[in-house]
């Protein structure tokens, strides 16, 4: 069953979902605005996966208590798995009852939201907290970027992963930029910030901006993107944000009086973040 979603505003979007009896969608804790009275609400720690955390609270995977064991072992390692990526731990359920309902939801930062459809081919790699809500068929997990790509990589370390089949709502900073590296010879460099969502299939890495050399060291100490840049290869879809969350903090620790940039804008910047 399609999700009748509508993104709507501008600077700061949500996303109102409407909701067909029985149908259920999840959020992250935290994104939820409004429902209308007909819609339950329900707090699971978890969410819908192979661990079986997104089952109905009271629910069984079966095999009697072998079941309810296995099932409580797959939420603890969902759970602690998000933990590690310091997630949010819970997701909150909507269901509509006795009719046709509907649900608000929105991002944490001003910008851009967007609707992804997932057919059980392809799944979705988001920036840690990109997440907004989904369709119960949609499963959610982490995927942490390994070895020194993801030591590098900052943002890039921990990934939000979508597979199934379904919508998934996701939010960024700014506004968004679709693109496909295929289209570019294969191969994009962006801000290791900008990076909102892209498609298996695309590979991401993280390079040194420019050589142990001077103009590498210029690069790195006035360009303003510090030591690294994230690369995507490949052919697939392809989500950029305008507004990274370190320009923002900065931009408004300077507006309070307390630039915390430095500077150089690079290498020498004092944001602990």
């Amino acid at each position: 069953m399609t999700l009748q979603q509508e993104i709507v505003g501008n600077a700061m979007q949500m996303a109102v979902v409407n909701l067909s009896p029985g149908q259920t969608v999840y959020c992250e804790a935290g994104k939820f605005l409004f429902k209308t009275v007909n819609v339950s609400m329900e707090t699971r720690l978890g969410g819908p996966s192979g661990g079986g955390g997104g089952q109905p609270q009271g629910g069984s995977s079966g095999g009697g208590m072998g079941g309810m064991l296995r099932q409580a072992m797959g939420t603890a390692m969902q759970v602690g798995q998000r933990a590690l990526a310091g997630e949010s731990l819970a997701f909150q359920y909507f269901t509509a009852q006795g009719g046709e309902g509907t649900v608000g939801f929105a991002g944490v930062l001003p910008g851009e939201m967007r609707a992804l459809e997932l057919d059980g081919t392809r799944a979705w790699f988001a920036e840690k907290d990109a997440f907004v809500a989904a369709e119960s068929t949609v499963e959610f997990g982490i995927a942490f970027q390994g070895g020194r790509t993801g030591m590098k990589g900052g943002e890039g370390f921990v990934l939000e992963k979508f597979t199934g089949r379904g919508t998934v709502i996701i939010a960024g900073a700014g506004n968004f930029i679709d693109l496909d590296p295929a289209d570019f010879g294969g191969r994009i460099e962006v801000d290791t910030g900008c990076v909102v969502a892209f498609e298996e299939g695309i590979r991401y890495g993280v390079q040194r901006v420019g050589g142990l050399n001077r103009q590498g060291v210029m690069n790195a100490v006035f360009g303003g993107e510090g030591l690294s840049l994230a690369t995507l290869e490949g052919s697939g879809r392809v989500i950029l944000q305008s507004l990274t969350i370190e320009s923002l903090a900065n931009a408004l620790r300077k507006a309070q009086g307390g630039d915390k940039q430095g500077p150089t804008g690079g290498v020498f910047s004092t944001n602990a973040g």
